[in-house]
């Protein structure tokens, strides 16, 4: 099965090698696994349903399996273009002397500091636009697993743009959404639940 995920979608398998503190950056993707979905530029493919494994015998991978049972939990022909980078990182809170946990946007110019807020407030910000015309919609993409300042596991969050879904029916954006949608207001009312060891 591994196999043929590299020779499918070299986007689901990520490789960890970089980062210094990797068991508990195993367990700190884990929580967030089904709770964010995962874009595939390669294959133009957005996965909902998926389950996360660290095969044994690849050394620091990452592999996502989307259900091969829940073909309609899968969204094909999405433009890549539609799908970019944020900034925009979910941090353990004791990065910055916190419980919890934290969003925080990284700026390319290393003066320029952003304010933290915590992880629900944030959810309930991004919540708050998911009824616009341009609503914030995180996804997952290989390499936002990473490490925040090479300290601690963080996750790097990419933004999906519904206006530049332009090859798929108002129907199949308006599922999108509401399936992205979903699963953040599950991430809202989990999340003080979540552990950061």
């Amino acid at each position: 099965m591994n196999t043929a995920v590299r020779q499918q979608n070299s986007d689901l398998v990520w490789n960890l090698a970089k980062i210094n503190q990797h068991k508990r950056a195993m367990g700190f993707i884990k929580q967030f696994e089904n709770r964010f979905c995962v874009f595939s530029s390669s294959v133009r493919q957005l996965y909902t349903n998926y389950s996360i494994f660290f095969p044994e015998e690849a050394h620091r991978q990452m592999v996502i399996l989307p259900d091969p049972y829940a073909f309609h939990d899968t969204f094909s022909y999405l433009n890549p273009d539609a799908v970019g980078s944020t900034g925009l990182h979910v941090i353990p809170g004791n990065l910055i002397g916190k419980q919890g946990l934290y969003l925080v946007i990284s700026h390319k110019d290393k003066k320029v500091r952003s304010v933290p807020i915590p992880f629900q407030e944030g959810m309930r910000q991004i919540l708050r636009r998911s009824n616009s015309d341009d609503p914030f919609l995180p996804v997952l993409m290989k390499g936002d697993l990473r490490e925040f300042n090479d300290k601690l596991p963080c996750l790097h969050l990419h933004r999906l743009r519904l206006k530049e879904l332009t090859g798929l029916s108002g129907l199949e954006r308006e599922s999108i959404r509401t399936v992205i949608t979903d699963k953040l207001m599950n991430l809202y009312q989990q999340s003080s639940t979540f552990s950061l060891n």
